[in-house]
C-alpha cells in the first residue's frame, strides 16, 4: 500500500469512480446547485519547497531524511483545511528533516543535538492530527525544524499476562498492536477511527477516545505506567494498580501533544477478547425521546460497548435510515459470560421511549462472529470510509468537517441548539448552504459525547477560509454553551484560542512552568497548549 501525501490513507483505498458518483448524487440530493467539480491534487514534484536549512551530525545522519515527499508528507495533519491546502499546493511551512530514531538512546541524542543548536522538535506518531498538532507553523525563529517519527520503535517488548499487561513502544500503528497481541488472545481495545494509520505515542500524547461508548473511552484509562524522555532527562513511572502518591506523574504527560518531553514506551492494560456479543439499531419516532432513553442506559449500570446515537440527518446521511427521531445503535460484548440480558434490558429502555429494533438482536458468541444488523453494520462501514470520503468531496468544493465535544446532559439541547444557530449564521454570512448532522461518539453517566458533522457547498480556492469562519463560530459557541472544545481531538494549534479560555489559570502557569523545567530551550513543539518562549534567533 502507498500513503498518500496530501489526503488520508493509502492511495488504493481512495475514493473511485463509483463511489464517488454515488456521493456526487447524494450531495446534490442533500445541497441542490453546489459545484461539485473535481479539482485534482498537483504533481508532487511542482510544488516549491524550500531546502532543508540544516545538517544532522555524523553520528545520527543515517537517522535523517530530507526527501520531498518526506518532508511534505510531515508537514501537516489530516484535517479538513490540511487536505485542501495540499489539494492547492499551499505549501507553507515543511520541517528541515524527517529523523527517524532506532532506539531511545537515538531519541536522546537527537533532543540533546536540537537544544544545543534551537531546533525546534515536532513528535511525530501516524500524522492523523486534526487540530495542526504536527505542523510547523509559527517555528520561524528556530534555527531549524525536525519531525521526530517514532515508527521505528513499533514492537510489543514484553506481556505480562498474570496482571494483565503489555509493555509497548510508542511508534507502534493500531493493527500492528493488535495482531502482536492477537496470539497471546489480548487485545488492547481501543479503536479510534484513526486506528489504521495512529500510534500509541500519538494516542497517549493526545489522550485519544476510542471506538466504545463507555467505561475505557479514553487511552488515559488503560496506562499502568510510561516511559518518556525530556531534554532534561527520562521520566519513568512504577507499574502499579493504582496510587495515592502526589498528582499523577502520568497525568503531566497524558495529552500534552509533544511539548514536555518524547514518549518512547508504555505499559498499557489490555484484555481478553471478547467473545460474546450482540447488537441492535433502535429507530425513534422522536429526538428528544432517543436522548432520553440513551441518557437512561448511560446511568443504567449496564455499559454498553457501543451507545452511538445518530440523528436523522446522520442516520439518513451515514447508515441510509429515514427516521424523524434518529437510530441508536447499541452493541454489548464480554470476554466472561453471554450478554444477552444486558442487551435486552437496554432494549426495555428504549422501548419505554418509543423506541424499536426493527431488524431485532443479533448475538454471536465467538471472536469471528460480529453482532451487527443493517442500520449499525451500513454506518460502521460508513464511519470506516467517512475520511476517505471527506477527501473527495474537499476536492469538489465541499466544506466537510467535524466539531466534537462534551456537556453534561442538562446542557445538551442548549448546546446543540447553540451549534445548529452558529453554523447557520455563519452560512448565511458566506453566503453558502449547508447543513449540520450530530451524533454521540461516547456517553457518560452525567453527559455525552456530541460529534457534530458540517456539510456546506463551499467556493473553491476558498473553502479553507470559509472552514475557518464556521470554525470560529461554533467553537465559540461551544464554549459558551459550556462544552469542552475537545473530547478527543486534542489542542493542538488550532484550538488553542478556545482551550485558553477553558483551562483554569493556576494550571496553566503550572504547565509554563513544567514546560520549562522540563524542556528549558523551548524546543518542543513550539506553540502547542502554551505559547512559545521568546528567542533570538542564533
Amino acid at each position: 500500500m502507498t500513503r498518500s501525501w496530501w489526503g488520508w490513507g493509502n492511495v488504493e483505498d481512495a475514493v473511485g469512480e463509483t463511489e464517488r458518483a454515488a456521493l456526487t448524487k447524494r450531495v446534490a440530493n442533500l445541497l441542490p446547485g453546489a459545484d461539485l467539480s473535481v479539482h485534482e491534487p498537483p504533481a508532487l514534484d511542482a510544488l516549491t519547497v524550500p531546502e532543508s536549512r540544516i545538517q544532522l551530525p555524523d553520528a545520527l545522519a543515517e537517522l535523517g531524511s530530507a526527501d520531498l515527499q518526506d518532508r511534505v508528507a510531515h508537514s501537516h495533519g489530516q484535517a479538513f483545511r490540511d487536505v485542501v491546502r495540499m489539494l492547492l499546493g499551499r505549501i507553507e511551512q515543511v520541517p528541515d528533516l524527517v529523523v527517524r530514531p532506532r532506539t531511545e538512546r537515538d531519541v536522546v541524542d537527537v533532543l540533546d543535538w536540537c537544544a544545543a543548536a534551537g531546533i525546534a522538535v515536532i513528535p511525530f506518531g501516524g500524522g492523523t492530527s486534526v487540530v495542526g498538532g504536527v505542523e510547523p507553523r509559527g517555528v520561524a525563529d528556530y534555527a531549524g525544524v525536525v519531525s521526530l517519527d517514532l515508527g521505528r520503535l513499533n514492537r510489543v517488548v514484553e506481556i505480562d499476562r498474570v496482571s494483565r499487561a503489555a509493555r509497548i513502544q510508542a511508534g507502534m500503528l493500531g493493527p500492528d498492536l493488535e495482531q502482536a497481541l492477537r496470539p497471546e488472545g489480548l487485545t488492547l481495545r481501543h479503536f479510534p477511527q484513526s486506528f489504521e494509520f495512529s500510534t500509541l505515542g500519538g494516542w497517549l500524547a493526545t489522550r485519544a477516545g476510542g471506538h466504545f461508548a463507555t467505561v475505557y473511552t479514553h487511552i488515559d484509562d488503560m496506562v499502568e505506567s510510561m516511559r518518556v524522555v525530556t531534554p532534561v532527562g527520562i521520566s519513568e513511572s512504577r507499574r502499579l494498580p493504582g496510587s495515592g502518591a502526589g498528582p499523577s506523574p502520568d497525568r503531566m504527560f497524558l495529552g500534552s501533544e509533544g511539548i514536555l518531553g518524547v514518549i518512547t514506551e508504555a505499559w498499557m492494560r489490555v484484555q481478553l477478547r471478547p467473545r460474546w456479543r450482540a447488537g441492535a439499531s433502535v429507530i425513534f419516532d422522536d429526538y428528544s425521546a432517543a436522548v432520553t432513553a440513551t441518557r437512561e442506559i448511560a446511568q443504567s449500570g449496564l455499559f454498553p460497548a457501543n451507545c452511538r446515537l445518530l440523528d436523522p440527518v446522520e442516520a439518513f446521511l451515514n447508515a441510509g435510515t429515514p427516521t424523524s427521531g434518529g437510530v441508536l445503535v447499541l452493541g454489548f460484548e464480554s470476554a466472561d459470560h453471554p450478554v444477552d440480558e444486558a442487551i435486552s434490558r437496554a432494549l426495555q429502555i428504549c422501548r419505554g421511549h418509543g423506541g424499536n429494533a426493527p431488524e431485532g438482536v443479533r448475538s454471536a458468541d465467538s471472536e469471528q462472529e460480529q453482532a451487527r444488523t443493517g442500520a449499525a453494520d451500513t454506518w460502521r462501514s460508513s464511519f470506516l470510509r467517512m475520511p476517505y470520503q471527506r477527501d473527495a468531496l474537499a476536492a469538489q468544493s465541499m466544506i466537510v468537517e467535524t466539531f466534537e465535544t462534551a456537556c453534561t446532559w442538562d446542557r445538551f439541547d442548549e448546546l446543540r441548539d447553540a451549534v445548529h444557530a452558529a453554523a447557520a449564521k455563519a452560512f448565511e454570512s458566506l453566503g453558502i448552504a449547508g447543513v449540520v448532522t450530530c451524533r454521540f461518539t461516547h456517553v457518560y453517566p452525567d453527559g455525552p459525547a456530541p460529534y457534530f458533522g458540517i456539510y456546506a457547498a463551499g467556493h473553491w480556492g476558498r473553502t479553507v477560509e470559509q472552514w475557518d469562519e464556521i470554525k470560529a463560530a461554533v467553537s465559540q459557541a461551544l464554549s459558551n454553551a459550556g462544552g469542552t472544545i475537545t473530547h478527543h481531538h486534542a489542542v493542538g494549534r488550532d484550538h488553542r484560542p478556545w482551550y485558553d479560555r477553558q483551562r483554569p489559570e493556576p494550571f496553566a502557569t503550572a504547565l509554563r512552568a513544567s514546560k520549562s523545567a522540563l524542556d528549558p530551550a523551548g524546543i518542543l513543539n513550539p506553540g502547542v497548549l502554551i505559547d512559545p518562549v521568546a528567542r533570538t534567533r542564533r
